[in-house]
């Protein structure tokens, strides 16, 4: 069954669309992870499906209600972390839990187990007396989703969860999502962080409010035409700078400590980047064809569209 529907979902502020014409499913039980950058339009998207704003047309459906029409009974359905997720500095670990227990109405027979559960799983036990405003930032993540589950809601809303948090407490973060998944929680999470995006049952890749490309990270994968080889060297920066500029008919991306070059002839490109980084006096280095990543697939998808306007 679905548990996020939306059908040409649209928002507009004056001018600008934020989002255009959303086409979205979403089934019970799976990691949805909705990918792009800055002002792609998934905070816009959170909101609206989250019941907290109204589209300027289109619908969507939550939990089977109307995003509009049953807006508030939505809320007792999901659950809602925010990139600033509300945590009160000067309340405990447990206080915090409490207060939104208490918002949601969550009975008091039962509680002391829930919290138990919520402290568990979090790892937060030791520290429910500590102030949330003395936590180190995995930590406030953790304790923000403890709050948002405390009233083991259907969907999770999740946008940037782990944004600045350090990589132990992102990884510390998805074996809790994994977790929830045993549970039955629908989890629908934003993020800028590619790798993350891997980890979802199916992603879809935004831009500038439109979809570029919607599927499981393997098939969505495959719209990359053509090859990539993949550079590793001491200094990749100074690599993708010399390959630009002696392959300027070649699509040559930084992506961490790798440079990814996007070619219709894989052989041929290895043989040929690998002569110009000894050329420019770069010693040890790898250079192999390699799996395309959503990264490679975002930069591949958006330059077909853009080649495609440009043509109109």
């Amino acid at each position: 069954m679905e548990a996020i529907r939306t059908e040409k979902l649209t928002k507009k502020f004056g001018d600008l669309t934020a989002l255009d014409g959303l086409d979205l499913s979403v089934a019970e039980g799976e990691i949805f992870g909705l990918v792009g950058p800055d002002g792609a339009g998934k905070t816009t998207t959170m909101r609206l499906l989250t019941a907290i704003m109204t589209p300027t047309s289109g619908e969507a459906w939550v939990a089977g209600r109307h995003i509009e029409r049953e807006s508030e009974t939505i809320k007792d359905e999901i659950g809602y972390m925010s990139q600033r997720f509300g945590l009160y500095p000067d309340l405990s670990v447990m206080e915090n839990l409490n207060f939104y227990a208490d918002i949601y109405s969550v009975p008091r027979r039962g509680r002391d187990e829930i919290m138990e559960r919520l402290l568990g799983f979090s790892n937060l036990k030791p520290f429910k007396k500590r102030l949330a405003g003395n936590l180190s930032g995995g930590m406030k993540q953790k304790l923000g989703l403890s709050c948002a589950l405390v009233h083991k809601p259907k969907v999770l809303f999740l946008d940037e969860p782990t944004n600045g948090v350090d990589p132990v407490s992102r990884r510390d973060f998805w074996r809790i999502l994994y977790q929830l998944l045993k549970e039955n929680v629908t989890i629908f999470v934003s993020t800028a962080y590619l790798d993350e995006a891997e980890r979802c049952n199916r992603v879809a890749l935004l831009e500038e409010g439109r979809l570029l490309a919607c599927g499981a990270p393997d098939g969505v994968r495959k719209l990359v035409r053509g090859a990539i080889v993949e550079v590793r060297v001491g200094d990749p920066r100074g690599a993708a700078r010399l390959l630009r500029a002696a392959m300027p008919d070649s699509s040559v991306g930084l992506f961490g400590n790798k440079v990814h070059i996007k070619t219709s002839d894989a052989e041929a490109t290895v043989r040929a980047a690998d002569g110009i980084l000894s050329g420019g006096g770069f010693g040890e280095r790898s250079v192999r064809v390699t799996e395309p990543t959503l990264e490679d697939v975002f930069i591949s998808v958006l330059a077909e569209r853009k080649r495609g306007e440009a043509r109109e």
